[in-house]
C-alpha cells in the first residue's frame, strides 16, 4: 500500500432541519391549532483511530467530506430525522490542523473526538404556541453546520526510531528483531516508507521500533528524502543510531554520526516555532556500529575507542546480518524504554 502522511481536505457538519408550519386539520375539529414538528439536528464530524491503518491514501481519494442534513419537521407534531454523522477513520498519530497551522486535534492517544458539531433543527409552530399566540404561522429555520478546511499530518507512533544513512542496516536490522519485513538491497533509498515492527523483549515485555527511510548530509533542507521523514520520529522515546562500520560505504563512520546529529539539531532549529512540535537533537541515543561481521577484534577496538571519546560512552556493536548481540542489545534497549516511561 502507498504511504501517504500529508492531506488537504475539507469538512462539514450537517444542518439542522427547518422546523415545520402546519395545522391539525380533522372532521369535527375545525380548530385543530398548530402542529407543526421540529427539524432534525444535522450530523457531526467524529474523528475515529484505527490500529489496523498507517497511511492516509483512502482519505485522499476525497477533497471533502460531509455529515448529513437533518431533516425538516412535518405534521402532527412529527420531529425530523437527525443527520447522519460523518465517521472519519485515521491512523493513530494524526494531527489535524487549520490552513495557519494551528492544531485542531492531535489524535495521539485519543479515540474518538468530534471535531464539527452539526446545526440544530428548528423549532415547528407547535412550540411556539402559548395562550396569547394560539395560531402562530411561523417556525425556525435549521442552523447551519460548520465547515473547515484541514491538513491532515501522519506522525507514526513507536517506541524507538532506528536512524542511520542509507544501507546503514536499518531495514535488516528491523527484520532481525521483529516480524516486520521490509525491502532489503545494496542501494541507497531502499526503504521509501517507515516501517513498523513489534519487538519482543519477553514474554510480558514488547515495544514499537520504527525503521525511518535513509537520511543524508543536507536532509533538513530537502535533499534526499530525510525532510519527508524526520517528523515522524517525534513521537519516539528513543533512537538508535546505527552506524555502518565496515567502512565499505567509502564514508567514514564517526563523520556519518556526526552528520547526522547536525541533520537533527537543524530540523529542530527549522521547526522549533510549529505548534505541537517535539525536538529530536536532545532524545537519547543508542549508538550502534552495524556490520562487525566485516571487522576485525583489534579495527572494532578502535573504532569503538573513538566513538566513546566523542559520546563519553561506550557504543553497542552489532551485526544485524549474522544476529551477533542482537539478544543483548535487545534486552538492554527494553530496560532503557521502561527507564524513558517512569
Amino acid at each position: 500500500m502507498k504511504f501517504i502522511d500529508e492531506v488537504k481536505i475539507t469538512l462539514a457538519s450537517g444542518r439542522g432541519g427547518p422546523g415545520c408550519v402546519s395545522f391539525r386539520r380533522e372532521a369535527l375539529l375545525p380548530r385543530g391549532g398548530p402542529d407543526g414538528g421540529n427539524g432534525g439536528k444535522g450530523g457531526d464530524v467524529i474523528i475515529h483511530t484505527s490500529r489496523h491503518i498507517n497511511s492516509l491514501v483512502d482519505i485522499r481519494q476525497n477533497k471533502r467530506y460531509a455529515a448529513q442534513n437533518g431533516q425538516m419537521g412535518m405534521g402532527r407534531q412529527k420531529s425530523g430525522q437527525d443527520g447522519e454523522d460523518l465517521i472519519l477513520i485515521v491512523p493513530q498519530g494524526t494531527v489535524f490542523r487549520n490552513l495557519e497551522g494551528e492544531i485542531l486535534v492531535d489524535m495521539t492517544g485519543v479515540s474518538e473526538y468530534t471535531l464539527l458539531k452539526g446545526g440544530r433543527g428548528g423549532m415547528g409552530n407547535e412550540f411556539f404556541k402559548n395562550s396569547i399566540n394560539q395560531a402562530p404561522d411561523y417556525a425556525q429555520p435549521g442552523e447551519e453546520g460548520q465547515e473547515i478546511e484541514v491538513k491532515l499530518e501522519l506522525k507514526l507512533i513507536a517506541d524507538v526510531g532506528i536512524i542511520g544513512f542509507p544501507n546503514a542496516g536499518k531495514s535488516t536490522l528491523i527484520s532481525r528483531i521483529s516480524a516486520a519485513r521490509p525491502k532489503i538491497a545494496d542501494y541507497p533509498f531502499t526503504t521509501l516508507t517507515p516501517n513498523l515492527g513489534v519487538v519482543k523483549a519477553g514474554d510480558y515485555t514488547s515495544f514499537v521500533v520504527a525503521d525511518i527511510p535513509g537520511l543524508v548530509k543536507g536532509a533538513h533542507a530537502g535533499v534526499g528524502l530525510g525532510i519527508q521523514f524526520l517528523k515522524h520520529i517525534e513521537r519516539t522515546r528513543l533512537f538508535i543510531h546505527l552506524i555502518d562500520a565496515s567502512g565499505l560505504s567509502g564514508r567514514d563512520p564517526l563523520d556519518d554520526f556526526n552528520d547526522l546529529n547536525y541533520e537533527l539539531k537543524m530540523y529542530d532549529e527549522n521547526n522549533q516555532e510549529k505548534e505541537g512540535f517535539f525536538p529530536l537533537a536532545t532524545r537519547p541515543q543508542f549508538v550502534v556500529l552495524n556490520k562487525i561481521d566485516t571487522l576485525g577484534e583489534n579495527q572494532l577496538i578502535k573504532l569503538k575507542n573513538k566513538f566513546k571519546e566523542v559520546t563519553g560512552s561506550e557504543p553497542y556493536a552489532i551485526s544485524a546480518v549474522t544476529g551477533k548481540n542482537i539478544k543483548e542489545f535487545i534486552q538492554e534497549l527494553a530496560r532503557q524504554i521502561l527507564k524513558e516511561e517512569e
